[in-house]
Formats: structure tokens, sequence, C-alpha cells
């Protein structure tokens, strides 16, 4: 029997916790708030173990949808099925990662007439045998690893200005409005998405890749959106919950203090504790 939790979408639960059938020191936890727009929830979320032949893999994402959650609940059903169907998965696993969500973004434009123009960011974690953590994300969706009360960044926020040279090589434009973030053509707030058709001649899809062995050092993992970590770093990020054992009390914990700091965003936060 699979111990797995899933949010299946806006309408489903916006909480829940599971562990790990290899290793009974390995948990999650995940909260989910709802943003103060008037649009409906566009963060979704993946947590769970999986089992795939004699491995365990521990799967979870974080998709923070714009312009609809279209993209981002085809993400959830898809990528990590078309990352374990890579051939080269166990041997390759980040070329692996970066070929999958290529493929699911060529898929995702392909299909923008079910799906609609909006897109998505990313943050993905395959916890293998609970010993190897391989880590993707595009877009300002962040991973932070907790190594003996030190955060440590584990991906890369895809900024339009940061990766203005590129975009102005493609032919496109980084925007900077007063009073507004810079933005990809003078519409969007990240540099790499899913999807985003009316733009990608523009930007890219590529993920920013980490592999990374979680030694003894290693305490958790924190994934979440940009709703976070607009008004909370990395290490304070870490600071809030090291001390908090329980992996869904300390997701619901940073959420609250994005609250508390004002976020007005969509906030989804999964904490993954190794021990």
């Amino acid at each position: 029997m699979l111990l797995q939790e899933k949010v299946m979408g806006p309408s489903d639960p916006d909480s829940g916790k599971g562990k790990s059938n290899m290793s009974k020191h390995v948990t999650h936890g995940f909260h989910l708030v709802k943003g103060r727009s008037n649009h409906a929830m566009e963060d979704y979320v993946v947590a769970e173990f999986k089992h795939v032949d004699d491995n365990e893999l521990g799967l979870f994402a974080i998709f923070d949808g714009h312009a609809g959650h279209s993209v981002p609940d085809y993400l959830r059903s898809h990528l990590f099925d078309s990352i374990l169907k890579e051939p080269d998965f166990w041997t390759e696993p980040a070329e692996s990662v970066k070929r999958a969500y290529s493929e699911t973004d060529s898929t995702i434009l392909e299909k923008s007439g079910d799906l609609g123009r909006g897109g998505s960011t990313a943050v993905t974690a395959i916890l293998i045998n609970c010993q190897k953590l391989v880590v993707a994300n595009i877009g300002d969706s962040r991973a932070v690893l907790s190594e003996n009360g030190v955060a440590i960044p584990l991906s890369v926020d895809h900024e339009p200005t940061t990766e203005s040279d590129d975009i102005k090589n493609r032919g496109g434009f980084v925007s900077n409005f007063p009073g507004d973030v810079p933005r990809v053509d003078g519409q969007l707030a990240v540099s790499r998405a899913f999807g985003d058709k009316s733009l990608k001649i523009h930007m890219t899809s590529e993920p920013h890749v980490t592999v990374k062995v979680i030694d003894d050092g290693g305490e958790f993992v924190i994934l979440a959106s940009d709703g976070l970590w607009k008004v909370v770093s990395n290490q304070e990020a870490v600071d809030t919950i090291r001390d908090i054992k329980d992996a869904r009390a300390a997701a619901k914990r940073l959420t609250e203090e994005a609250l508390n700091r004002k976020s007005s965003d969509d906030i989804s936060c999964i904490v993954v504790r190794f021990h």
C-alpha cells in the first residue's frame, strides 16, 4: 500500500502529510493558502511517495500558474510521469529531467487550444531512496535545503532582469515601468515558464537542475511558491521551522509567517524532513 497525499487542485484539502516506507524518519507535509486576488487559486502541489520497481521515490512539486489554472493542473497530472518515463532517468537524472521539462512544455504549447494561453512556474524535487535529491525549477518557485541549520539554495530564480540579454537576443524586451516589477515584453514577471505561448519565442522552459546527496547534515528541504519568498529570505525560512519536527506544522508555520508579513499572493509550501 502506498502512503501518499496529493493535492489534486484548488478545491481539495489545503493541507496534508505523509511518510516514507523506506525510512521512518523521512516525512513530508504541505500547506496552501489562497492569496488576496480575485481569481481562483492557481498553485498546485504534488507530495507523495511512490514505489518504482525496487526503488522508492518521493515526488514533490509546486506549480504556480498565471493567467489561469489549466497549465499547472496539467503539470500536476503529467510532469512526473514524463520524467520517470525517460529511459536514462536512473543513470542520468539531471539530463532526463531537462528532457522531460522540454517535452512537456512542447506538449502544453501544442495543446494551447485546450489549455489556454496561460503558463506556470515549477519547482520539482525527486527524493531517490531517501538518499539523493534531484531538484529542478523554472521561474521563481524555490527549493531550499537546511544543512546543519544553514540555508542552501537548490534552485535559481529566473527573473527578467538577470536574463535580459537572452530575452533581447530572442527579439523581446524587458519593461521597467514605475511602480511595477520588470516583465518580459511588459507582461510576465519571470523569464522562464511552462506555456505562455504568446511569449515563448522570447523565453525558455529550460530548468535549472541540482543533484544533491543528502548526508547527515541534511535536515529538511523547503519547496515554496514566490508568495513565501517575496517576504521571507532563505535563511529566515530555515530558522523559522528548524525546531518544528512535524513537517505539516512546519509548512503551515511558513505560510503563516508569509501572511504576517503581508504577502498577498497564493502561498504554497512543502517541507520534507530527513530525520
